[in-house]
């Protein structure tokens, strides 16, 4: 078996919680990666305004197939 797997990173965000800051990242990096297969979340960070948190971040790690690599899973 053989097969090449490429990973990025990116930081998603969101004004309601960290888990949407994270499917605001893998669904945005869907709309030009074929075939993700996983995600890590490396950080999470806010933005804060006058006490409240006004931004929600996720730092993560997304992993998607290199194209000819079509015998990983």
């Amino acid at each position: 078996m053989s097969g090449v797997v490429k990973v990025i990173e990116l930081v998603g965000w969101s004004g309601d919680s960290w888990q949407k800051a994270v499917d605001n990242a893998v669904t945005q990096a869907a709309k030009t990666l074929d075939a993700i297969l996983g995600v890590e979340v490396v950080g999470w960070t806010a933005d804060v305004e006058n006490g409240q948190i006004v931004a929600y971040k996720a730092n993560v790690k997304v992993a998607f197939k290199v194209r000819g690599s079509d015998d990983l899973r």
